[in-house]
Formats: structure tokens, sequence, C-alpha cells
């Protein structure tokens, strides 16, 4: 590897979650002793979330023919065999044994027998029942390098099995880690500089499920304003509108340091869709929710996942897809053209042809491009509390990203007059 890279290298895709397990897993590695080696955490959320993956693994192996590639995440734990069969790859490890020491230990013996190691692609893989794990440990880490805001993983797994979504046999089962863990761990990350903490799970608002009392995530967030008061801003990474609990919605009511910005887990507007999709919510409480906790925080911004040509979508079906961003006052999309999985029930549903999910996914870009820019209209001439990301970038409150016409120390907190914008970020006065 280039003098200039680190001895271990982790390259990351997918979600926020990967993104706080990455951190732990670079420093996994790097004490057990591991040099020369990147690891890749995958995704598993769509079909073209795992060929990305291996096409940046070839690239990646062309670019460092010397490095050692170890693969893991989503896409590793329910695809091992795909991956061992790379002659680019050298170890598969799976998502529960990622964050233990000792499979990185065991990682650094099975690399050092050396380059033809792994021969039988079986003896690559180090990857165990993921339905088996009970518990989920809180993984402490110091911060992310490099990220003005830290990610705490408080929940990990999903007991629901939506029928386009292969992440369960990713992740497992719902654990969670016990409240009084958390708060440490958001405290400790207060005191090292952070001012912006984001709660993350794979289903987050199923937090508290087999700990003891079962305390709900409103509870959760709740504890963590009250014990560490020195902390200015929390956020939590989506939310499952269903499982909003009382408390939650105290807080989104009441606390100030809760920033005003949900992401929902939404994934279409036609209740036949849903009803296919094995949701739990049909279109009419999405819109229920969203006027709610406008009511009570008529600042809240709302961003949601929306999938585009599910099995079956018919062109009406789709069009209370698209006039939902308006219903719910989606500001901040993200759109899903729907990957079959092979293995998921919607797998084997009647397909759209791909054109029209492809129209469909575009359709919907562009609707969300509409709804960012009238929100984006209604900042100019106001002023918002941004958090710096770089020197040239921040946050507001709302998560909307702000372009900075003056250096601003990374993570630093500032209030910024907006003068304008480009159709996809605010411009600072």
């Amino acid at each position: 590897m280039d003098a200039q890279r680190p001895s271990v290298e982790v390259v990351t895709f997918g979600c926020r979650l990967n993104t706080s397990e990455s951190e732990v897993m670079q420093r996994l590695a790097a004490d057990a002793g591991l040099t020369d080696t990147i690891v890749v955490n995958t995704c598993a959320v769509t079909a073209e979330a795992t060929r990305q993956a291996r096409q940046a693994i070839r690239r990646m192996k062309r670019e460092n023919p010397g490095a050692r590639i170890v693969v893991t995440g989503c896409a590793a734990q329910t695809e091992p065999e795909i991956f061992a069969e790379m002659t680019e790859v050298d170890r598969v490890i799976g998502n529960d044994e990622k964050m233990k020491a000792e499979a990185w230990g065991e990682t650094r013996t099975a690399l050092s027998r050396g380059p033809d190691f792994g021969v039988a692609t079986s003896e690559k893989v180090a990857v165990n029942d993921i339905m088996a794990v009970r518990e989920q440990a809180l993984h402490l880490v110091d911060g992310l390098t490099g990220r003005s805001r830290a990610f705490v993983q408080v929940q990990n797994g999903c007991d629901h099995r939506c029928t386009f979504c292969i992440i369960p046999f990713g992740r497992g089962n719902s654990r969670s880690v016990p409240m009084g863990e958390v708060v440490a761990q958001v405290r400790k990350l207060v005191e090292n500089g952070y001012r912006e903490v984001v709660l993350t799970g794979v289903d987050i608002t199923s937090y508290g499920q087999g700990l003891p009392g079962e305390p709900k995530l409103g509870a959760l967030t709740k504890a963590i304003l009250k014990h560490v008061p020195e902390l200015e801003r929390l956020r939590i990474s989506s939310i499952d509108s269903v499982e909003a609990d009382p408390d939650l919605m105290d807080v989104i009511a009441g606390e100030a340091r809760f920033m005003p910005h949900l992401h929902l887990s939404l994934q279409a507007g036609d209740d036949m869709v849903l009803k296919r999709m094995k949701r739990r919510h049909l279109r009419a409480d999405a819109i229920r929710f969203t006027d709610e906790v406008r009511r009570l925080r008529p600042d809240m911004v709302f961003g949601a996942d929306i999938i585009a040509g599910f099995p079956t979508e018919t062109e009406e079906m789709f069009a209370r897809s698209l006039d939902i961003v308006d219903e719910c006052g989606l500001t901040h999309l993200h759109v899903f053209p729907f990957s079959a999985r092979p293995g998921t029930p919607a797998a084997r549903m009647p397909q759209v042809a791909r054109d029209v999910v492809k129209d469909r996914a575009r359709r919907l870009r562009q609707k969300g491009e509409r709804a960012l820019v009238a929100h984006l209209d209604g900042m100019v001439g106001h002023a918002f509390s941004v958090l710096s990301e770089t020197r040239s970038m921040g946050r507001t409150e709302h998560f909307t990203p702000v372009r900075l016409t003056e250096s601003v120390e990374p993570g630093r907190i500032v209030s910024l007059a907006i003068s304008g914008h480009d159709g996809r970020e605010a411009i600072a006065a």
C-alpha cells in the first residue's frame, strides 16, 4: 500500500450504522496487528449495492496489488460465498464477528499464512449464524475520524420481515444496548469535544426489546438529554412512525436540543403496495404522524425512503407515492429504484419492467428536488444554527447542507444567515 495510506484502511458502503462500526473495526484490526490491509464494509440493501462493492474490491486490488482485502458487512453476511470466490479477497468475516477483537486476531493469523491461503474458498470464510446472536454490546469509540458528529449504535437487527428486505438476515434479530451504557458513551463523546450525537440502529424505534423493563426509544433520548446536559444536539438516524412512543413525542415537542429533522422509513404512499411490502403502517398513518409532529414542532423537517417500481405497482399506485411527498411535506428524499434481492418474497412477485422502474425513480427524484428547492427558498433571509462538517460545508438543525462562504473550523456551531441556494444546498451570507 502507498506510504500515505494507513496500515489498515476501512472502506464503508451503506448506512450510518456501517459508518459507526467501521470506526470500531479500524481500531480492532490495527490492535490485532494487521498491516497493508483494506477492510471493505459492505451493504446489502439492494443488489446494486452488492455489485458496487464487488466492483470496488476489484479496483482496490488493481490499485494496491500488495494489500490484503478483508470483506465484511451485510452483503458478506448474506452472501459470503460470492466474495470468497473472488481472487482479490483474502478473508470474509460476518457482521457479528467483525465487532470482536478475537476475530481480527484470527484474521491476522489466517492472513499470515501467505499468498497461498484461501485456495479453498471455504477456508476464507468466518461467518457464523447471525440469528443466534441475542445481545448487543456497546462498542466504545473516542470519536469518528474526520467527522464533526458522532454516531452511537444503540440497537442492531430487526424482527420484522418486509418482503423486499434482506437486512434481517444480515443483521439478525433485534437487540439493544443497555441505556446506562449508551448514556456513558454519549458523555464520553461530549467530553471529547463532540457537540452533536446521532443514535443509530437497524430498527431504532424497536429499541429496548429484551432489556429489563423494555425501555422505549423516547426514554433513552430523555435519559441522554437529562444526564448529559452538555450535549448540544441530539439526532436519531431514522424512525418507523408507528413505533414512536409518547416519551419520544414529548422530546420532539419540548426539547430544543433534539434536532427538528426526522427521516421516515416510509417506502411507499399506496396502501396496497405497503401491504405487499408487509409494512406496519398505511398511508393515513404517515400523514397523521407528520401532521401531529408539525403541530408539536412547527419547524420539523422530514426526509423519507421511498421505493419506486415495487412489484405489482401500477401507475395509479405510483401516483400516490408522488402525492405523499406533498401530503407529508417531505423535504429530503432517498429514492430507491426497486432491486430484487434473491431469497426475498418480493423477488418472486410479478416485476415491473426495468425501464418503468427507472422512469418512476427519475420522476420521484424530480419531485424530491422540487420539494428541496421550496425548502431552500424558505431559508433565504433567515439565520440558522450550522454545525460545520468541513471548513466549507455544514448542516443546519434541519440537516440541510449549507455552503460556507468563510472558513469555519470543523465541529463548531455557528449562527449563519442564508443568502441564497443552488437547488441542492443553502449558501451562507
